[in-house]
């Protein structure tokens, strides 16, 4: 092993030469309050010897802080590993000579940790390498992009690896301390989180910042500077930064490929390929038409949605209290397609319904368990009353439930076999995860 790679392992892992250091520098590395983190997937299955697992979140999602948390009862049998580091890519550059040198560390590693791995080259085929050489440890890989790491070697990775997703704060994670508050002032203290999570969104710096702009700011600045022109090489970061202002402003209607490359000056190829590198940074989802074979249905068109809403309310410049907002129908409808995609599994899609005459559904969701559609409407319904859309729907598919997301009405009614409830914001999480039962 490299003097150079030796004197980065004791500086980055003090604990393999003295363990009483582990406890002090694994809480180094941990917020003083972190958040439990209850998102779909993440479970509490064990790491397995012999195999890798991988986290794939944006940027600053809290994936280190999950991982840390995870390994509080392994002093000084982690080895971690910054992949962001020159001397260390270069170390990873050889598959063969990267696992000779883990093993040489001696049995008492059992965990190897690999921050922010989509800075290696070929990381996919990195890991694929060494799980095949079975190194006797937990490979632990988290990435901000699935774009280098998995692009090129999802199907070379199958078996060998177990994929985990990480997202910014869900609602439910951002209101778990408030279990143990009093059912009389709970409902209260659930919409002011919600209005606040409305507003700056869940990522963990912005959420428990005292400056949530001016950390959406640097957050956004990281994405277009470090990410787009460094990690990706977009020739045209002015252009990434238009179309990613365009994206929030239009975020929820159907994305106008050729309007949005007139106005970044770009092809439609290219506001194509920016697109693809937005979603693959897990910033965005480019969401499906739902077609189920109706003659008269939209079968082509996507829209656009962000994963965080607070990140596309600081993109249109825009953080004032919800309450006081023009377009709190985007911000909402942004809001529950964010929770969605945070609380249902991989193998869940998420599409809208639209025909040709107009009529629509914000949401339709399926997987192997699920089948509903949702409407949102930024409002206090005060009676339960369903769209034309909504019927429409309804009566063309039988979708087994049906929600109305509304600002106060609470209900609950049969149309045909569909379930339909109307439920406020705080409810959604929930509702969604006991369909799933």
């Amino acid at each position: 092993m490299d003097a150079d790679i030796t004197d980065i392992i004791r500086l980055e892992n003090p604990w393999i030469e003295d363990p009483a250091a582990w406890e002090r520098e694994r809480s180094r590395r941990l917020p003083p309050r972190p958040l439990v983190r209850r998102q779909a997937g993440l479970g509490d299955a064990p790491f397995e010897t012999d195999t890798a697992t991988l986290l794939i979140g944006p940027r600053q999602a809290g994936k280190s802080t999950w991982v840390w948390t995870r390994l509080f009862d392994d002093a000084a049998r982690v080895l971690y590993l910054d992949c962001e580091q020159p001397a260390i890519r270069r170390w990873c550059a050889d598959v063969v000579r990267f696992s000779v040198d883990v093993r040489s560390l001696g049995p008492g590693i059992s965990h190897v940790f690999l921050n922010e791995v989509q800075a290696l080259d070929e990381a996919g085929l990195f890991l694929k390498g060494v799980v095949e050489r079975r190194p006797g440890v937990r490979i632990i890989a988290t990435g901000s992009s699935a774009f280098h790491l998995l692009a090129r070697t999802r199907e070379s990775l199958a078996g060998r690896a177990r994929r985990l997703r990480l997202l910014p704060l869900t609602l439910e994670e951002v209101t778990s301390d408030l279990d143990a508050v009093s059912p009389l002032i709970r409902p209260a203290a659930l919409r002011d989180r919600l209005l606040r999570h409305l507003t700056v969104g869940g990522y963990p710096r912005v959420w428990q910042s005292s400056d949530a702009s001016a950390e959406l700011t640097s957050l956004i600045e990281a994405f277009v500077i470090r990410d787009a022109s460094d990690r990706f090489r977009i020739e045209r970061p002015d252009a990434f930064r238009t179309l990613l202002r365009l994206a929030a402003l239009q975020c929820g209607s159907l994305a106008n490929a050729s309007e949005w490359a007139s106005i970044a000056g770009v092809s439609v190829s290219t506001v194509s390929s920016y697109l693809n590198v937005m979603e693959e940074s897990l910033l965005i989802r480019q969401v499906p038409v739902f077609a189920g074979g109706k003659r008269a249905e939209v079968t082509s068109a996507r829209k656009v949605f962000f994963l965080d809403v607070g990140l596309r309310n600081r993109l249109v410049g825009e953080l004032r209290p919800f309450e006081e907002r023009g377009d709190r129908g985007a911000v909402l409808e942004t809001w529950v397609f964010s929770e969605l995609a945070k609380g249902l599994p991989f193998d869940a899609t998420i599409a809208y319904w639209r025909t040709r005459s107009g009529a629509e559904v914000d949401f339709i969701v399926r997987d192997e368990s699920r089948f509903m559609g949702i409407e949102v409407k930024a409002s206090a319904l005060g009676r339960p009353t369903l769209s034309r859309s909504a019927r429409s729907f309804i009566e063309a598919y039988a979708p087994a439930t049906f929600f109305v997301v509304n600002l106060a009405l609470e209900h609950a009614e049969r149309i045909g076999d569909t379930a339909v409830r109307w439920l406020p914001p705080w409810q959604l999480p929930s509702a969604i995860a006991a369909r799933a039962r």
